[in-house]
């Protein structure tokens, strides 16, 4: 279905936020100082009046944690005293001082777990700050990520089938997780719940996530969230600037620019583009064409983490409306519930008078790389439609499926995976609790019990892109020059590495990497310029 433009909508009628509405003022603010804008409710846009509860279809408590059936509490092994409580209520104590009781009330197991514990106030490896009530207080290493040191062991004891240790561990981890607290604290709760899910299926209480929330509550959340976090705007920021660098290329600015959207914006990436396409030299191209995949609308276990939206949103008719305002003719082709390994180049219906470009952010992971080897069969359609360039973003982790390790294994590089999401939040979120802050970290530990989340390192997606025919080009200077100034309005955690061996430009929290973007174009068609 193609979405051509249409009048602006009845403002009676339309209860959708409408954030695009002066998205050429917004956008650009927050980025100019992230911390200093202030509560989202000041934006003109929103309707503080408005109530946004946490509605989840599945439950009426969000934060309520399951405990599988293979707990025991009543075996006098698994009995805690009363010191090893998870804090309830702001007299318990701080979080530094919590963690050195439960060690004394844990056995051996907190003496496993939570050793790292005594680096507490410790400066070493702090970074350039320290943020956040994390037991670890910003260390780069492990010691202080007591969730991991409980989760993982589990997940070893489920693997082996040590029944009585997975019986200590679950229980003490229903003791000390909540939804609530430091990133550990929230780890474990996430990490319980998938380790339950795992055991016995039957877990019906589930975090919420972009899915279970309303249209307007979902956007906020997404603003808020780019508003104080790197994770997706740096991304999106690369992939803007390369999109306008290759255009500039072109060799005649009337072509039309069609761009191929496989990512997890949700239509939040294209404003500032489009705001920019009015500022080139000759103005915008006659057409500009958007032909977005949209994720796939599955159960809670199935769907691609942040790839899914709730019931009624549409940004379609808030980005036509703004592309109409700034002058530009735009057309939005919204490809719903459609399977990436379907994907064709009839189904995209290029032109010999555009320019293809395609913006791929963390949706390929989640294609299968064994029998069969979707990945790569995915890049091969993607050749054959031949881009003027793909721009991928992807997850920098080792893979988490079964043909790549054991559960522990798996579960070990996903928990990875969500402590750096949890606690990069933490710091974004100036460790506030919050509502925007749940529905985003709930849509992350999807990644806990979902089969799909099958990532690959940098190292493998750049020797699958040359396989299949594409050719490694490094960012362009304004690119990298104006991703570096962006992250330096975020947490001083945050670091930019730029790979001299492929032109890949990752994403790095505290030391550890979190998500790499990279430039390819036809290995016959690279310009001798670039």
């Amino acid at each position: 279905m193609t979405i051509e433009e249409q009048p602006e909508p009845n403002p009676t009628s339309d209860h959708i936020l409408d954030w695009l509405e002066d998205s050429v003022s917004f956008l650009p603010s927050f980025l100019d100082d992230p911390y200093g804008s202030g509560d989202i409710g000041c934006y003109q846009w929103w309707d503080q009046d408005q109530d946004f509860t946490c509605k989840s279809a599945n439950s009426t408590d969000c934060n309520s944690v399951p405990v599988a059936s293979v707990l025991t509490p009543s075996d006098p092994a698994l009995q805690l005293s009363d010191s090893s409580k998870k804090r309830k209520s702001p007299d318990d104590p701080a979080p530094g001082e919590a963690c050195n009781r439960r060690r004394k009330s844990q056995g051996d197991v907190g003496e496993e777990a939570v050793a790292g514990k005594k680096s507490v106030g410790s400066k070493k490896g702090a970074g350039k700050t320290t943020t956040g009530n994390n037991c670890n207080n910003g260390n780069n290493s492990k010691e202080g990520r007591w969730a991991e040191q409980l989760l993982n062991p589990c997940a070893a004891a489920v693997t082996a089938g040590n029944l009585s240790r997975v019986q200590h561990l679950l229980y003490v981890l229903h003791e000390l997780a909540s939804p609530t607290g430091d990133a550990n604290h929230r780890l474990a709760d996430h990490g319980l719940r998938a380790l339950s899910h795992h055991l016995s299926s039957s877990v019906s209480v589930w975090p919420i996530t972009f899915s279970s929330t309303e249209p307007r509550f979902f956007q906020r959340s997404l603003l808020k969230f780019y508003e104080v976090s790197p994770w997706f705007v740096f991304p999106n920021n690369i992939s803007n600037t390369s999109i306008l660098q290759i255009l500039n290329l072109a060799p005649s600015q009337l072509r039309n620019l069609h761009i191929l959207d496989i990512g997890v914006s949700h239509g939040v990436q294209w404003p500032t583009l489009l705001e920019a396409l009015t500022r080139r030299s000759g103005g915008p191209p006659p057409l500009v064409r958007l032909t977005v995949v949209a994720g796939i609308d599955a159960d809670q276990n199935s769907d691609t983490p942040f790839s899914v939206p709730p019931p009624g949103d549409n940004f379609s008719a808030r980005l036509l409306s703004f592309a109409k305002s700034m002058n530009i003719n735009l057309q939005i082709n919204k490809l719903d519930n459609h399977p990436l390994q379907n994907l064709t180049p009839n189904l995209i219906n290029t032109s010999p008078d555009e320019i293809l470009i395609v913006s791929a952010q963390f949706r390929l992971h989640h294609l299968n790389h064994n029998s069969p080897d979707e990945r790569t069969e995915f890049l091969k359609v993607l050749r054959k439609m031949e881009p003027e360039a793909v721009i991928l973003t992807e997850n920098n982790m080792n893979c988490s499926c079964s043909n790549c390790g054991d559960f522990s294994t798996g579960f070990s590089r996903r928990i990875d995976y969500l402590w750096k999401f949890l606690d990069s939040t933490s710091a974004a979120f100036k460790g506030r609790e919050s509502e925007e802050r749940r529905v985003m970290e709930g849509e992350a530990a999807k990644a806990l019990t979902n089969p799909g989340e099958m990532n690959e390192g940098k190292e493998k997606w750049c020797e699958r892109m040359r396989g299949v025919g594409f050719s490694g080009e490094a960012f362009g200077e304004d690119t990298i020059d104006g991703a570096r100034a962006l992250l330096r309005k975020y947490d001083g955690n945050w670091e930019m590495r730029i790979e001299e061996k492929d032109g890949c430009v990752g994403l790095w929290w505290k030391g550890q990497p979190v998500s790499f973007s990279s430039l390819w174009r036809l290995e016959d068609t690279k310009p001798n310029n670039s």
